[in-house]
């Protein structure tokens, strides 16, 4: 697989005043859409960037095993490679994507790596029952839970928001992680750890995502007061707060016109790919963190700094 530094093209515009070519930023995909959350990876033009050929595993999360929602594709997948790079299994509970999920299975395996798939609706309590059976079935035990899968929708008001929708991004993006985070819990043991996806979003409001902005707020809260509650046991709770990263999430909320401008009010004028963000996952997964928990990770260029 070629891997590419470059973001697409570079946008400008003029100043007619003076007659200078200024550059804005840098185009990460052009105008494009899908119309099912949480969107699938094999659609996107350009695909994502989600591994670094240069990154080399050092054996960090050597026989660790670790549960990620989410990572059939995207922010997840990137994490999943990275995990297996520095010698974790994982396992991967995704909703249907199943084309995408096959593919990162398939990509670990020829890293070496061992990876589960498990389909379910992780707004059914059930399937975080399921999920936690099956892997302590296969491998009897649980070091790492990643609580990445979530949906978005783009309205413009309130008003806009129905019930229905309300309803679905607070059961995906709450629900679920209670749920499947109350399952494993008797399974953590000293030294474990926990990782929640926030969103730059809820630091600075973004107007078109009220309900998503809601429940990226509330697992801040939920990941500080976790955090406080196992941290005796040793078991860290942190979270990341991503800022525009080129995942399916994007296309299958935004309107096409937005898709190209996806990160531009970052200080670094772009958006980033998802192999950006692996080595921020390892770092809270494995013993480098040891004395962190409780805290919200920013990787979002320079948009919101706090």
């Amino acid at each position: 697989m070629q891997f590419d530094y470059s973001f697409g093209n570079e946008y400008y515009s003029y100043c007619d005043d003076i007659g200078l070519k200024i550059k804005r930023y840098n185009i990460l995909a052009p105008e494009q859409s899908q119309d099912k959350q949480p969107g699938k990876e094999y659609l996107m033009d350009p695909k994502p960037v989600f591994d670094n050929p240069e990154y080399k595993g050092s054996g960090k999360l050597k026989d660790k095993i670790a549960i990620i929602t989410g990572g059939d594709s995207g922010l997840g997948r990137a994490a999943a490679i990275a995990f297996a790079k520095e010698g974790a299994k994982v396992v991967i509970p995704y909703l249907d994507e199943h084309e995408d999920a096959l593919y990162t299975k398939k990509y670990i395996e020829s890293l070496g790596g061992e990876c589960m798939l498990l389909a379910g609706d992780i707004r059914n309590p059930e399937f975080s029952k399921f999920i936690v059976q099956e892997t302590l079935k296969t491998y009897g035990k649980i070091d790492i839970l990643v609580n990445n899968a979530g949906v978005q929708y783009q309205q413009d008001k309130l008003e806009d928001i129905s019930e229905e929708q309300f309803d679905k991004t607070m059961k995906v993006n709450i629900y679920g992680m209670f749920y499947l985070t109350k399952e494993v819990l008797p399974h953590l043991k000293s030294g474990s750890s926990i990782i929640n996806l926030s969103s730059v979003t809820c630091f600075y409001g973004d107007p078109q995502l009220i309900d998503y902005v809601t429940t990226k707020g509330a697992i801040v809260g939920f990941t500080r007061a976790l955090a406080r509650n196992l941290a005796l046991k040793n078991i860290r709770v942190n979270a990341i707060a991503p800022g525009f990263f080129w995942t399916p999430l994007q296309p299958a909320c935004w309107e096409k016109a937005k898709i190209p401008s996806l990160g531009a009010n970052s200080a670094m004028a772009r958006g980033a790919m998802p192999y950006e963000l692996a080595p921020t996952f390892v770092f809270l997964a494995s013993d480098d963190s040891s004395y962190v928990t409780g805290q919200v990770i920013h990787n979002n260029g320079g948009e919101v700094m706090s």
